[in-house]
């Protein structure tokens, strides 16, 4: 049988009300990395972009460290639906601890691209919070450069019209193209006012409040290093008219000025975790969705106690078309949107990512189907 009669049986045809998508069926998952192009700022933003994309190649399992996963490492890529979506990390971050949701995308019919976030990934985690984020948007756009410069993959994108989610960091990367405006003096501004009820966002992983006579000390140190490393009130901001529509995962926004997200210049959806003791959501992801108008009421005792069906509350779009609460996730940690999440994670950084008693894991698939129907909404 020739490899077009193979492709047209694994093909089908979903009818999106807007026209005819062709989707692969049962297409296995490809992944790659390729490099950025020469440019204007390529100086800055030399990290690889890794891809998935559907492939009709055979899966291997792939170790990466501790972890592994099942892609078909450099295979030939397969047509999918035509589009694409960047993926942003967090602090930190890596490919595999998204390859679930990567999965889901490609299943769709995308491909996915994720850039490696310069002095803050899992290589190099020397520059993290401000000094990243404002790199963070232009590492995206030339993720898209990197992929229309790439003959295997350029032929059958459309890149007009490109899909961005991120997690964490990765979601303060997302909100800046969507219109969010923030500045260092913003984070100073916050931790200021908030620094004992947001602490681990103020300070990271330097140290924790534990109820101890040095809580006193930590506080005046961080409000002293604070003062000093993020005096800058310069307004950050990025557009590019080639990104159509993102969804922000528990996002870190204190930072931002809030009224910018009153009309955001693109969809613009947002997926919360009640239980998130990093970034926590009255300061972050709630504010975003107040600020932009989103139909949104913080959920009673009840409702943190006991998830929703599958662990997940579907949320509502509000008066701006351009804001949706696009799930919340009641028993959730901030870690939840890592999946796979790493093993054997302990101390300071198990505590903030680990799973918080009650919160099932096998509620992330119908996530991952949820973000990925946003994306064919508004994408085609």
């Amino acid at each position: 049988m020739k490899l077009l009669d193979v492709v047209k049986l694994k093909c089908l045809w979903v009818s999106l009300g807007l026209g005819l998508i062709q989707l692969p069926a049962l297409a296995n998952m490809g992944m790659t990395e390729i490099a950025v192009p020469a440019g204007p700022v390529a100086a800055e933003l030399v990290g690889p972009v890794t891809l998935f994309y559907p492939t009709l190649a055979l899966e291997q399992t792939l170790a990466f460290g501790r972890m592994s996963m099942r892609v078909a490492a450099g295979a030939a890529p397969l047509q999918g639906n035509g589009r694409l979506v960047l993926l942003s990390h967090g602090s930190g971050g890596s490919p595999i601890v998204h390859s679930d949701l990567a999965r889901a995308l490609v299943e769709a019919g995308f491909v996915v691209a994720m850039p490696e976030h310069r002095a803050d990934n899992y290589k190099d985690p020397s520059r993290p919070g401000p000094d990243s984020w404002k790199l963070r948007p232009a590492e995206m756009s030339r993720a898209i450069d990197a992929v229309a410069a790439d003959a295997r993959f350029a032929p059958w994108l459309k890149l007009d019209k490109v899909g961005a989610y991120g997690m964490s960091a990765g979601g303060h990367t997302v909100l800046s193209l969507a219109g969010g405006r923030w500045s260092p003096a913003g984070f100073r501004a916050h931790c200021e006012a908030h620094l004992e009820a947001d602490f681990q966002a103020c300070v990271g992983l330097t140290t924790q409040l534990n109820g101890g006579w040095l809580d006193g000390l930590k506080q005046w140190l961080a409000r002293q290093v604070i003062a000093v490393k993020f005096a800058d009130a310069q307004p950050q901001a990025y557009s590019d008219p080639r990104i159509a529509a993102v969804v922000a995962a528990v996002p870190a926004a204190a930072d931002f000025d809030m009224s910018s997200f009153a009309r955001p210049l693109i969809p613009l959806a947002l997926v919360t975790a009640r239980q998130d003791r990093w970034l926590h959501p009255q300061w972050h992801s709630d504010a975003v969705l107040e600020a932009c108008g989103s139909e949104f009421e913080r959920p009673q005792a009840d409702d943190l106690r006991r998830p929703s069906p599958e662990g997940i509350k579907k949320g509502r779009g509000g008066p701006s078309l351009s804001c949706e609460w696009l799930a919340d996730l009641p028993q959730a940690g901030h870690g939840a949107l890592l999946s796979p999440l790493p093993p054997d994670l302990s101390g300071l950084l198990g505590e903030l990512l680990n799973d918080p008693p009650g919160f099932e894991r096998a509620s992330l698939p119908a996530l991952d189907r949820l973000i990925a129907d946003f994306f064919i909404r508004h994408l085609f």
